[in-house]
C-alpha cells in the first residue's frame, strides 16, 4: 500500500480521523516546486505547478480500508489519485496525491488552511459525518452528485445547534436525553430520509417503549414576500409543485412567495436577496422577519425564515424567471393588497408560508408599520 501525501483539508486531524476511519500514523513531508490554491468557486484547495515554491504536508501510511475511505472521500469532491514523489526524513518517497478530475479547476488564489478551519472546518466535518456514512454504499461517483446538498443538510444542523429559543411553556429536554437504538439513511439525494428506532423522556415521567420514527433532512430556507407600501401592492411567485402533483392534485401550479434554500456561507438575508433576484429579477429594500419556524415538524425537518420586503412594484414588472441550473419556470404577478386577502378568503393561496407571511403584513400594516 503506497504512503499518500496531503496537503489540503485532510490536514486538518479532526476531519482527516472522520474519513479515515481513525487515527492515522503521519510524517511531515514536502512537495517542491508546488503551490496550494483554491479551487474556482469554492473554498477547498488544490495543487498548482510553480516552480522554485515548495508544498509543506504530511505523509500517511494507511490501510487497505483507510484508503478506500480516503478515496471515496475525495472522489466526492472531483479528486482523484495521482502518483508522486515527496521528500520525507531528507529522503524521496514514491507517494501519491490526489489531484483535480474533470470540472475541478485550481484559482491563482493561495488557500490558507488556517482561515478554511476558520470559516468551513465546522461545517466540512459535520458534512463529512453524513458522507462517510454513505461508505461503502455507493460508490464516491454517486457521493459526488450529493455533495452539494449533504452541506446543506449539514450548515442547516449547525445553525440548529447554535440558536437558542425559549423554553418557557413547552419541556426543556435537551435532546441528548433522547436514546437513539438505530438509524438508517435509506435515501439521500435533494434531500434525504432518516429513520430512527428511538426512546424519548414522557411528560408523566420514565422513557418511552423503542418507537421508529422518519423525516425528510432538509436545509434551512427563506420566504420572502416583496410588499410596496407607496402602491399597496404584493408580489406572488407561481411554478409547479411536485408535492401538491403528488397528492393529487388536479392544478399543481402553486402560488408562494419568493423562497429558497440557505446555501452554505450565506446567512438568511443574503439568500432572500439572492432568491429574489433568481426567481423575480427584483432588488429588495428593507427586510422584515415575520418569523422562524418548522411548518411541518413531524414530517421534515425543514426551518423557514419567513420576510416580508419593502420593494418598488410598479406596472410591467412581472417576468417569467427562475435559476436555468435547477429548471426552474416561475411566473411572478404583482397585485393589490385587496387581492391578496380575496386569494386568501378564496383558498387559492394555499401555502403555509404565504399565510403566515400575508396574517402578519395584514396586521402589521394595519399597525402603520408601511404608513
Amino acid at each position: 500500500m503506497p504512503d499518500l501525501f496531503l496537503f489540503g483539508t485532510l490536514l486538518d486531524a479532526s476531519l482527516r480521523d472522520l474519513v479515515a476511519g481513525g487515527a492515522v500514523a503521519t510524517r511531515p513531508a514536502v512537495l517542491d516546486d508546488h503551490a496550494v490554491n483554491r479551487v474556482e468557486g469554492a473554498d477547498f484547495p488544490a495543487l498548482v505547478a510553480q516552480p522554485g515554491t515548495r508544498v509543506e504536508g504530511l505523509l500517511l501510511t494507511p490501510d487497505a480500508t483507510q484508503m478506500a475511505r480516503l478515496h471515496f472521500y475525495e472522489e466526492g469532491f472531483g479528486f482523484g489519485p495521482e502518483p508522486v514523489t515527496v521528500i520525507a526524513d531528507g529522503q524521496p518517497v514514491e507517494a501519491i496525491v490526489y489531484r483535480p478530475r474533470d470540472g475541478v479547476t485550481a484559482s491563482d488564489t493561495p488557500w490558507d488552511l488556517a482561515a478554511w478551519q476558520q470559516a468551513w472546518g465546522a461545517l466540512t466535518r459535520r458534512a463529512a459525518r453524513e458522507s462517510m456514512g454513505d461508505f461503502g454504499q455507493i460508490d464516491g461517483a454517486t457521493l459526488r452528485e450529493r455533495v452539494p446538498m449533504i452541506f446543506t443538510r449539514a450548515d442547516a444542523a449547525l445553525r440548529a445547534e447554535s440558536e437558542m429559543v425559549p423554553c418557557t411553556l413547552r419541556a426543556s429536554t435537551n435532546r441528548d436525553a433522547i436514546t437513539v437504538d438505530d438509524r438508517r439513511v435509506p435515501y439521500a439525494k435533494f434531500f434525504a430520509v432518516e429513520e430512527c428506532d428511538l426512546r424519548h423522556p414522557l411528560h408523566g415521567g420514565g422513557q418511552s417503549p423503542q418507537v421508529t420514527r422518519a423525516s425528510f433532512v432538509m436545509s434551512d430556507a427563506v420566504t420572502v414576500l416583496p410588499y410596496d407600501p407607496a402602491r399597496d401592492r404584493v408580489m406572488l411567485v407561481e411554478q409547479f409543485r411536485f408535492g401538491p402533483f403528488a397528492r393529487g392534485d388536479l392544478y399543481p401550479y402553486a402560488l408562494e412567495p419568493i423562497a429558497g434554500r440557505i446555501d452554505p456561507g450565506e446567512g438568511p438575508e443574503q439568500t432572500a436577496r439572492r432568491e429574489a433576484m433568481e426567481e423575480a429579477r427584483l432588488s429588495l429594500g428593507p427586510l422584515h422577519l415575520v418569523a422562524r419556524y418548522y411548518p411541518s415538524p413531524g414530517a421534515t425537518t425543514e426551518y423557514l425564515y419567513s420576510y416580508v420586503a419593502e420593494a418598488e412594484l410598479p406596472d410591467g414588472i412581472q417576468t417569467i424567471a427562475g435559476s436555468d441550473a435547477e429548471n426552474e419556470d416561475i411566473r411572478t404577478h404583482v397585485i393589490t393588497f385587496t387581492r391578496l386577502l380575496e386569494l386568501m378568503e378564496s383558498g387559492e393561496v394555499d401555502v403555509g408560508h404565504l399565510l403566515v407571511s400575508v396574517l402578519w403584513l395584514q396586521r402589521e400594516r394595519a399597525a402603520g408599520r408601511f404608513a
